[in-house]
């Protein structure tokens, strides 16, 4: 029998509050994403992709705003990338001194930008490095290491099966998120649960399912019928971070109107902290279809909002959802 979604588990020696986890995501998953993640009842939430090279070589961004963690998010994992051992290893270090509790290695990216480094999925061909490159990472930043990687390169394949199985031996790395889709399918297609399945019987660490997770009844599905340890909700959340209260237990019934306009505000505070105020108009024009869709919004006042350069404009937009009028030119 697998235990309950909401009974805590050890990623090497860090306690996880509860089974349902936040996945990395690519461009969005900032400190703020993650904090929501974290208010809503998630055990434990991973950063978006950060370059183990722009760790390694200090670049400004990539350390002020990529590597920037909340003191009310902890555990966090940070998720790197890269291809080259010292370079990750170094860039493991960095992140381990800025606070990290956990380091994750994306080997499952399908992103040809990200692949044609030799990163991502492209290491599901190459297992002497894929293992060069975990160990570089445990012994660089002294926490635990998960990696996250696809099934296989193409349907059918097992590569990543066969990977996971290596990095556990061999690297020494504390759990494995495991998307069981190949790389060539990206987004499409059915998850192989009986692969993952046999996959959790047999690596002696936790197995993390992820991969098409976008409601608590797919996740809880997902999680019985893979016997996983944890579950790891990516596009499932965007938008709604109740699913973590949904899939913990803390919530049976969707949000109410004010609970989502409440967020959405929430949102647009805490993206100004991250950015201020200019870039965060810009930034959040992919963060409203997520709230407008479930609200109920009119084309037209999507518009508004897509439109909108200013956070003045866009609270006042928010401001007409609770009593709704003709939308307000940005």
């Amino acid at each position: 029998m697998q235990p309950p979604l909401t009974s805590p588990f050890r990623i090497g020696d860090v306690e996880i509050a509860n089974r349902v986890l936040l996945a990395p995501l690519a461009g969005i998953g900032n400190w703020f994403v993650r904090l929501q993640a974290r208010r809503h009842g998630a055990g434990l939430a991973v950063s978006e992709m950060v370059s183990s090279f722009g760790l390694h070589y200090r670049n400004e961004r990539t350390l002020q705003e990529l590597l920037r963690l909340h003191p009310d998010e902890h555990p966090v994992s940070v998720q790197l990338f890269g291809q080259d051992p010292d370079v990750m290893r170094s860039a493991a270090a960095i992140v381990a001194e800025a606070g990290a509790d956990l380091i994750d290695i994306n080997m499952g990216c399908p992103v040809r930008k990200v692949c044609k480094t030799g990163a991502g999925a492209a290491l599901l061909s190459d297992h002497d490095l894929a293992v060069r490159i975990a160990s570089a990472a445990r012994d660089g930043g002294g926490v635990p290491v998960t990696v996250k990687l696809r099934s296989g390169l193409a349907p059918g394949g097992r590569e990543g099966f066969d990977l996971a199985l290596r990095l556990v031996e061999d690297a020494g790395v504390s759990a494995i998120g495991f998307h069981p889709r190949s790389a060539a399918t990206q987004h499409k297609g059915r998850p192989d649960y009986a692969l993952a399945r046999e996959l959790a019987e047999r690596i002696g660490v936790p197995m993390i399912i992820s991969g098409g997770l976008d409601s608590a009844g797919e996740a809880l599905h997902a999680y019985e019928a893979s016997g996983a340890d944890a579950v790891m909700i990516a596009r499932g959340s965007l938008g709604n971070p109740w699913i973590f209260e949904q899939l913990t237990g803390r919530r049976n019934a969707d949000p109410e109107r004010d609970e989502v306009i409440a967020e959405l505000r929430w949102v647009i505070d805490r993206a100004e902290e991250h950015l201020g105020p200019q870039r965060a108009a810009r930034y959040l024009r992919k963060f409203y279809p997520w709230y407008l869709e479930r609200l109920g919004a009119e084309k037209e006042t999507a518009a508004c909002f897509q439109q909108s350069d200013d956070l003045d404009v866009a609270r006042r937009l928010v401001q007409e959802l609770e009593s709704p009028v003709a939308p307000v030119a940005a």
